[in-house]
């Protein structure tokens, strides 16, 4: 009943903001594409990391930032397929500078290897992509004992993040330009459970429900972002932190949720609709690109994007304890 529910209010938004879409203030829309909002940006000299790079928007934030001349490094849990995408990318673009990195989030060891391997190449980092993520999967836990979409989703970009962060100031420092992280977040983060983050029964197997464990880790993420722009702020770092909703992919729509059998009425009718209401990877992919790169969103940090302009985070998302708790949380988990 709650699945259902929530489909018909996703329908009724999305329907509401395809058939009366309108261009932001930022000049772009819910249908603007990566290509469309990084166009005319010259990046070259840049170096981003991308997680989850190997495949839907991820893939397709990496190909338009190493169009836009971005060296791009993915980081992949499946080599083979990071290295298939990295092969088709350079086809497409010759002069793309792309590099395949082995990166499994839901890995705190896994985490720390990539980590290292990269402050020891000696390259700089102006982009940091926390992109990867899972959705609405039956409880499991992670390798390091830890509710797996939490772990995936927000603690493993949590690490990542803490670990590359003296090789991005210092990237900003000697560069003078501008470092930015971006969290790939979701509407689903205004629907958490109803304490939104579980510090006191975060493994609880019992209480567990999918789309509100999901909505947990996207909250996570803003909160996450949020706090990382107090700390650069009052510490006077040149690097900015935000976090976005990508749009409604039809591609992930219901990936883990067996309680939709393939003849099941609300699925098929969906799907009969997700050509025609759902996003496309390409326009999926513009407001991660979109805050990545574009000029507009210089010195821009602690905000929520949608559309690829600015938008109204949950109030939950906005509070400072709250964050403060879940980043001293998070720092217990992972040491």
């Amino acid at each position: 009943m709650l699945l259902a529910a929530a489909a018909v209010l996703s329908l009724h938004a999305l329907l509401f903001m395809w058939f009366f879409n309108r261009n932001g203030s930022s000049g772009f829309s819910s249908s603007s594409t990566a290509e469309e909002v990084t166009r005319g940006v010259d990046a070259s000299g840049l170096t981003a990391i991308v997680t989850g790079a190997s495949s839907g928007i991820g893939t397709e934030t990496a190909r338009v930032l190493a169009l836009r001349g971005v060296h791009v490094i993915m980081g992949v849990r499946n080599m083979a397929s990071g290295r298939e995408v990295k092969d088709a990318l350079v086809r497409e673009i010759p002069a793309a500078k792309v590099d395949v990195m082995e990166l499994d989030l839901s890995s705190l060891a896994s985490v720390r290897k990539f980590a290292s391997e990269f402050n020891s190449s000696g390259r700089p980092l102006n982009l940091l992509i926390n992109n990867a993520g899972i959705m609405a999967t039956p409880f499991m836990l992670s390798k390091d004992n830890i509710e797996l979409q939490f772990a995936t989703n927000h603690l493993g970009h949590f690490l990542l993040t803490n670990l590359l962060l003296d090789t991005m100031k210092k990237t900003a420092r000697e560069s003078d330009i501008e470092g930015r992280i971006v969290n790939v977040s979701s509407e689903f983060h205004r629907y958490p459970y109803p304490e939104g983050i579980r510090f006191d029964n975060i493994n609880d197997q019992s209480g567990y429900k999918r789309f509100l464990a999901y909505g947990q880790s996207k909250l996570a993420n803003v909160l996450h972002a949020n706090e990382l722009t107090r700390r650069f702020k009052e510490d006077g770092v040149n690097i900015t932190a935000n976090s976005l909703h990508p749009g409604v992919i039809a591609t992930n729509l219901f990936r883990h949720n067996t309680s939709l059998a393939t003849d099941n009425p609300i699925r098929v009718f969906l799907k009969s609709l997700a050509g025609l209401v759902l996003k496309n990877v390409q326009q999926g992919a513009a407001t991660t690109c979109y805050v990545a790169l574009n000029p507009q969103v210089k010195g821009v940090s602690g905000e929520y994007f949608s559309g690829c302009n600015l938008a109204a985070a949950c109030s939950e998302s906005r509070d400072a304890q709250l964050a403060k708790k879940l980043w001293d949380f998070s720092m217990d988990l992972v040491q």
